[in-house]
């Protein structure tokens, strides 16, 4: 991997945030299987130190939380006993954090769908904000613990949008349509959240996003991780390339046609990000360390 130029490596990363396999980007690129991976670690590690260091003080109104569903190695029902129960392996939910203003993805977390890994996201979001700001969720119930625990009680302007679904009868038939939503009820949990700014709507269209350009996420596929490291390497990818190198319509629509970035809004930079700069955040090795 280390023979490849910084214009290979762009090409692979660019395969790979673009929806396609692992093997898919090996056979568009030219590269190994190995090298393919080897990439992605290095730059999912780079990523997310980047990220972690990078995306501070933010003056953020309003966030948006939301999850969404993948699995590593295999789907929880169909687990072999020893494996049950087992972090690496099963479900495995990306907690997503999301500014509707900038649309940047203030944070992320790769986990189970609990309360404690809830919580783990949760702190890792506070650390992220300058000022206080009105937080939507899900009716899920481990978000009433883990934000309270984070912010502290009235530390957040807190609402959840609490959805009902219709009951499905053909099963069969509606196997592969979500559940129809029959209401949706906006429930105060603390602080002062303004009704009209209780919604999931933005996160929820982010996510979309996650899952249409990383193939990991695809249903009915055999693109699904095989291994919860690569998979939090492909989410932290993601995360870095959707706030600084994707422009998104709706800014550019209003910076008045100018690409514009979710960085940019949010004044983490000030151009659109080339994938080669992507590249770059992999450290270098020292002088004398063998390449």
């Amino acid at each position: 991997m280390n023979q490849l130029s910084t214009e290979q490596r762009a090409s692979v990363l660019a395969a790979l945030v673009d929806g396609n396999s692992v093997r898919a980007t090996c056979r568009i690129c030219g590269v190994a299987k190995g090298t393919v991976l080897k990439l992605l670690a290095e730059i999912g590690a780079a990523c997310t130190a980047f990220h972690d260091r990078e995306v501070r003080d933010l003056a953020t109104n309003r966030v948006q939380c939301d999850e969404i569903w993948a699995f590593c190695y295999g789907k929880e029902k169909n687990l072999a006993p020893e494996r049950q129960g087992l972090a690496e392996y099963g479900d495995v939910w990306t907690f997503t954090a999301l500014d509707p203003e900038s649309k940047l993805m203030v944070g992320c977390h790769v986990g189970k769908r609990t309360m404690q890994h809830a919580e783990v996201f949760m702190r890792d979001l506070v650390g992220r904000l300058a000022n206080r700001v009105q937080l939507t969720t899900d009716g899920h119930y481990m978000y009433l613990i883990a934000v309270e625990r984070a912010f502290a009680w009235n530390g957040v302007d807190y609402a959840m949008l609490e959805k009902r679904y219709a009951a499905s009868i053909a099963k069969e038939t509606q196997r592969y349509s979500p559940p129809r939503i029959t209401a949706a009820t906006k429930k105060w949990v603390m602080g002062n959240p303004k009704s009209r700014h209780v919604t999931t709507s933005h996160v929820e269209r982010s996510n979309l996003t996650l899952r249409m350009t990383q193939r990991r996420f695809t249903r009915l596929t055999n693109a699904f991780s095989k291994k919860l490291e690569n998979h939090k390497h492909a989410v932290a990818l993601a995360m870095v390339t959707y706030n600084y190198c994707r422009p998104h319509m709706t800014l550019t629509k209003a910076n008045g046609g100018i690409h514009t970035t979710p960085a940019m809004v949010a004044g983490l930079t000030d151009h659109v990000w080339t994938l080669a700069e992507i590249v770059a955040l992999i450290p270098r090795p020292e002088a004398g360390q063998a390449a």
